[in-house]
């Protein structure tokens, strides 16, 4: 039997006035050019990002593992009210959260500067909206050195920071002349701002990119948080104290607090 032309099976259909029919969408160009393609800009992930991350679980789960049978990490016996222990450190994911406190008022370095810290990240994709470079470690050879020149800055500044707030403490030099406010969280905010603002001054002669911006910012920052986390970790000890890892007094030992 053969087919009803096009415009005879649609009137066919339509007796009895029991269907009804809308324009849904116009496509240009012949249908079958939309077959087997996706979303324009996008990279097919799967499986290649899959495995990645596959490989990535498996070996965070392997270096666990080794630590956990390597270092014996037995409960201590119940806290004494009457006898802290010194030095009281934190876990050692929460040291850089620590050793930040040590140069401010715990208001301003625990919570306000961690709190500019997050907001930052999540404004990352509002900043740099660019599509150019998206998947390229660096984006190009000028972000690649973009990031390694703020990676050494902060390696060197950044522990600067920490020995000469150390060495010389606002809030004990100034103790009694200037209020508390001052001393423990304008002045120390007031050398941070200086650490960061004066490599970006120097950058933005340059006219970066607002992907070079923010890959300056997430590289010092990340850099920072490591620096300050090995300080707390390695170089605090009794009195929280700055020492050598192998000149800890009292026989301490940073690694026991693993």
């Amino acid at each position: 039997m053969g087919q009803l032309p096009a415009k005879k099976a649609f009137d066919k259909q339509n007796q009895g006035g029991t269907k009804t029919y809308a324009l849904v969408e116009l496509v240009k160009g012949a249908p079958t050019q939309m077959v087997d393609r996706g979303p324009d800009n996008t990279v097919f992930a799967f499986p290649v990002v899959a495995l990645l991350e596959l490989l990535l679980l498996l070996g965070v789960v392997a270096v666990l593992l080794g630590m956990s049978i390597a270092i014996n990490a037995p409960l201590e016996e119940i806290a004494n009210p009457g006898l802290t222990t010194d030095p009281a450190k934190a876990p050692w994911y929460f040291m850089g959260l620590q050793e930040m406190q040590e140069h401010g008022h715990p208001l301003v370095m625990g919570v306000l500067l961690p709190a500019l810290m997050i907001l930052f990240l999540l404004a990352i994709p509002y900043v740099d909206a660019s599509r150019e470079g998206a998947g390229r470690w660096f984006t190009s050879a000028r972000g690649r050195r973009v990031a390694l020149s703020f990676a050494l800055y902060a390696l060197v500044a950044m522990p600067l920071f920490i020995l000469l707030d150390s060495a010389f403490p606002p809030r004990e030099l100034l103790r009694g002349l200037l209020p508390n406010v001052v001393t423990q969280s304008l002045i120390p905010l007031a050398v941070l701002a200086i650490i960061v603002l004066l490599p970006l001054l120097v950058l933005w002669r340059s006219k970066p990119t607002p992907r070079e911006v923010v890959l300056a910012l997430f590289t010092l920052l990340l850099v920072s948080a490591l620096v300050f986390t090995l300080t707390g970790f390695l170089f605090r000890g009794p009195g929280f104290h700055l020492y050598w890892p192998w000149a800890m007094p009292n026989g301490y030992n940073p690694f026991n607090n693993l």
